[in-house]
């Protein structure tokens, strides 16, 4: 069991089954509120390890599907000032267990780090979202 801090968007049906999922798994979570969090761009960057910058962005955020945001060509900087100024562009949620900060929630990648139970056919999220499909509600 761990003490997960959660950052999540509140009223999100998606925020709250990825919550109902960690606890299933006899997690203990802390909801924080993403929308609001005083954040700075140092404290968001650590969330995001070694990933790429187009990870860190919102795949289904408006001007990302438009194309306005180009995340393979956004740079580090441009990508956190934009994230801080509209919340809805970062890849939610951001999950704290002691020192280590993740985001975005794989099952797979989950049961690796924390445990749950990744779906029955193994699958990571980012191998979901390429088929057009996810198992955690947003696809």
């Amino acid at each position: 069991m761990a003490n997960v801090i959660f950052w999540g968007k509140p009223g999100c049906p998606v925020s709250d089954k990825q919550q109902r999922t960690l606890e299933a798994a006899r997690h203990q979570v802390e909801r924080r509120d993403l929308m609001t969090a005083a954040l700075s761009a140092d404290e968001l960057k650590s969330f995001f390890g070694e990933a790429e910058v187009e990870d860190w962005l919102n795949r289904l955020h408006p001007d990302v599907k438009s194309g306005k945001i180009d995340r393979q060509s956004i740079s580090a900087e441009a990508a956190l000032t934009a994230m801080l100024a509209d919340r809805e562009l970062i890849r939610r949620p951001l999950l704290q267990v002691g020192e280590e900060k993740r985001f975005g929630f794989d099952p797979t990648k989950l049961q690796d780090w924390i445990g749950i139970q990744p779906a029955a056919d193994g699958l990571s999220c980012d191998d979901r979202h390429k088929q057009g499909r996810c198992d955690h509600g947003h696809m």
